[in-house]
């Protein structure tokens, strides 16, 4: 073997195994999109006043970068929720032994940033990311609730309708799992509020309620999310 033959079986062995090489290192990242919809639980959990839970309704969109390679995958989203909330209420500050649930409507748009991790490839995934929140206000479904008396936990008051300037830009965190197979699959979610919703009562100039002064409003939002999605 002549010295040029040498040197060409030289660069095409190169040439070989570096191509082998960046085959095996390259994957192919496969893009989807998911829609879908579902129930909520929405609370928000502070030591200001009683609240219960209540449900809602949710509309998820989202797109998926699948990454075959990797132990997770990542996907950014929009969710769109009418929540509702009830919150203890009186008809009077001194009357307090029967108390009236006041109905407020909390509607939200979450833009979301989550990663999935690969627990069981193509069936279940663990989800957790970070989420930005804009809500309306606190709506009161009733006009003939509003002038009733919200009980604050440190002895003040205020009336129900002062309750609606709530905080509508907030931070989330959101964790939970990805059920399916094929088109179809159900997704469980948890968010936490990580901001104070109710921070825009505290710098409220208005006089709020009878007696609520000196007041610290703080609270922090709770939601459950269940959601049917169909994949593309």
């Amino acid at each position: 073997m002549n010295k040029t033959q040498y040197t060409l079986l030289v660069l095409f062995s190169l040439l070989f195994v570096t191509l082998l090489n960046a085959q095996h290192r390259s994957y192919i990242i496969k893009n989807g999109i998911a829609i879908g919809g579902g129930l909520t639980q929405f609370d928000i959990s502070t030591d200001n006043f009683k609240t219960n839970a209540g449900k809602g309704w949710i509309i998820s969109t989202s797109a998926t970068g699948d990454l075959p390679n990797k132990w997770y995958n990542v996907s950014y989203g929009l969710q769109i929720s009418e929540n509702n909330i009830e919150i203890s209420g009186y008809e009077s500050e001194t009357d307090l032994v029967v108390d009236k649930q006041v109905e407020y409507n909390l509607f939200a748009v979450q833009l979301a940033f989550l990663f999935h991790a690969k627990v069981v490839p193509n069936l279940l995934t663990i989800d957790a990311g970070p989420m930005l929140q804009y809500n309306g206000e606190l709506d009161m479904q009733s006009n003939n609730e509003e002038n009733l008396f919200i009980y604050l936990n440190n002895g003040n008051s205020l009336i129900a309708n002062e309750l609606e300037e709530v905080s509508q830009i907030n931070a989330n965190g959101a964790i939970g799992a990805t059920l399916g197979l094929g088109a179809f699959k159900f997704r469980a979610q948890y968010i936490y509020g990580f901001t104070n919703i109710l921070n825009k009562l505290n710098g409220n100039d208005s006089e709020f309620g009878p007696n609520s002064e000196n007041t610290d409003f703080k609270g922090n939002q709770s939601m459950i999310n269940f959601i049917v999605l169909i994949t593309f």
